[in-house]
């Protein structure tokens, strides 16, 4: 400032928690990352479909990550704290002490993992009640909510975890706490995982009818009956012994956390993109779908008035943009998907090798050797006799059906390198095109959806974001920083800190646009067909499941 002191910079930390790892990145007021640190977590899988992790591993990893990140700052300078992590389940006893979550009566292990798949008859039972509440998940609840891996422990834990539990926390939530010694929920976890409504708050009918009317009688206090916003302030800020462990001041503000996949949507969906030469430019933020693309990927679209749309999660009032209903389609463990088709070729020893020559990744690798491939034609026509069904661990959106298995037709005798990225190809394009069927049902119930805002590990791969352009027909926009969910979650801790008069205007001036991928349109015709055929082969499943079944 011309003619006096300038203002000190005011800097947040924004700490995500992955599938994988924990991330943290000190970020300044207009959503520049100042200094980036990650951290891996241990996951454990006692037998198939359950899924483990440790709540103290995880804290442990955001206090390591915190502390590299404002290493040689200023701590009067960090005004603010967000988190943000996958919606897994937290347990723990009275005494906030973990409790064990297996049959192995571990307590370490007191999470199980958002994409835990144990309590299927569970969710058929609570699917089969049509209750009320479920016409806000799509009509159908997903086995990767929290109420059936509640009714699971209860049914199959009940001495060991269920009778001594005190509290149970959606991750993000455990994390505020553990900041802040405040056991209030966010809006985001309890309406998007819980069934939780933003206007009526619980539904005592839903939880008995499910047998859970243990909440009931102690008015919701394992669960969560004080509910805040995203971005509020929490308490009086971080607890003493909570800034010792991370390396900060007490009193700073801690916000009330996102899921990891809305912190990413909350870090994109509001860029200014003037001079950019979008259509969305002239039109309403409800025109964006914020795609999050990681180990697995979500859709996330506002909009003004609620819109039911039949397997794609919400309408969720405020869950992630303030005012706004949120819709939320998803695809389980696409990131995981690529690399499982990939690892699992006979070729892969050989792509190592060859990657690792070049001091590049194998996904870099692939493109460029497809590159080779492809001759004269554009890469994408590589696929015209391969084509694959994406839902190996189920299909979340639209269809909400967890029985459904991947399929790959189109296979040859040849192992080789060729092959192996063809292969890697088609399941790339597979994904896109699971993006477009979840499109379409959002337009069909009343979405107008016109531009792709992807962040998240898969959006570095350009790849895969030109084959979302060029499926879905739409331009994507990127990110200036492709930590678009650690953004997100400073934005939260920027809100709390009371720089910023509300969560719209600390993302119009935190978020900013990077690269812009249009869409190949003279290839419209070919990907068309391809689409044609992902219809038919969901379609040709069920036909093979009702002649298997037939008596």
């Amino acid at each position: 400032m011309s003619g006096g002191e300038q203002k000190p910079e005011r800097y947040y930390v924004g700490v995500d928690v992955g599938t994988g790892s924990v991330r943290a990145a000190l970020v300044d007021q207009s959503g520049v990352l100042l200094a980036f640190a990650d951290q891996p977590i241990k996951k454990w899988e006692p037998q198939f479909n359950h899924h483990e992790q440790s709540s103290e591993d995880i804290w442990a990893a955001c206090c390591v990550v915190t502390k590299k990140v404002v290493q040689g700052i200023d701590l009067n300078q960090i005004r603010g704290l967000g988190f943000d992590a996958t919606c897994s389940l937290v347990v723990l006893d009275k005494q906030f002490r973990p409790l064990p979550v297996n049959h192995e009566e571990d307590s370490h292990r007191n999470v199980i993992m958002w994409l835990d798949h144990r309590a299927v008859s569970q969710v058929n039972r609570i699917n089969e009640t049509k209750h009320g509440v479920l016409q806000y998940v799509g009509g159908v609840m997903s086995v990767e909510m929290q109420a059936p891996k509640l009714l699971w422990l209860k049914e199959n834990l009940r001495e060991t975890c269920w009778d001594k539990a005190g509290h149970f926390f959606d991750l993000p939530d455990f994390l505020s706490w553990k900041a802040t010694g405040v056991t209030a929920r966010s809006l985001c976890s309890l309406v998007c995982k819980w069934t939780y409504s933003a206007e009526r708050g619980w539904d005592d009918s839903f939880w008995k009818m499910i047998g859970l009317e243990d909440f009931v009688a102690d008015n919701y206090s394992k669960i969560g009956n004080q509910v805040l916003p995203p971005g509020a302030s929490l308490g009086n800020g971080l607890t003493p012994e909570a800034a010792r462990d991370l390396g900060l001041l007490p009193g700073i503000a801690v916000a009330a956390s996102l899921i990891d996949a809305h912190a990413g949507g909350l870090g994109v969906i509001g860029a200014d993109v003037k001079g950019h030469g979008l259509v969305c430019e002239g039109q309403p933020v409800t025109s964006r779908l914020a795609v999050i693309c990681g180990t697995s990927s979500c859709h996330m679209g506002i909009s003004e008035d609620p819109i039911f749309v039949p397997g794609v999660w919400g309408p969720y009032f405020s869950a992630m943009v303030p005012g706004f209903w949120l819709n939320e389609g998803g695809q389980s463990v696409t990131g995981k998907l690529i690399d499982h088709m990939v690892e699992g070729h006979a070729a892969f020893p050989e792509l190592q090798v060859k990657a690792t020559a070049r001091c590049q990744s194998v996904y870099a690798y692939l493109n460029s050797h497809l590159d080779l491939i492809k001759k004269a034609q554009p890469v994408g026509f590589l696929t015209v006799d391969l084509h694959v069904w994406p839902d190996f661990h189920g299909n979340r959106s639209p269809l909400a059906d967890l029985t459904l298995k991947g399929m790959v037709t189109g296979l040859k005798l040849s192992q080789d390198l060729d092959d192996l990225a063809i292969l890697y190809l088609a399941t790339i394009q597979a994904i896109a095109l699971g993006t477009r069927f979840i499109i379409e049902a959002m337009e069909t119930a009343g979405h107008s959806i016109s531009t792709l805002f992807l962040c998240g590990g898969l959006s570095k791969n350009p790849l895969f974001v030109q084959m979302h352009a060029d499926i879905t027909g739409m331009p994507v926009v990127l990110s200036q920083e492709v930590e678009s969910v650690l953004v997100g979650a400073a934005i939260l801790g920027a809100c709390a800190s009371g720089d910023f008069a509300s969560v719209q205007e600390a993302m119009a001036k935190m978020s900013k646009v990077g690269n812009v991928v249009f869409p190949r349109l003279q290839d419209k015709k070919y990907y068309d067909k391809k689409y044609q055929v992902f219809l038919k082969l969901v379609e040709h499943q069920k036909e093979y499941l009702a002649i298997m079944n037939d008596n």
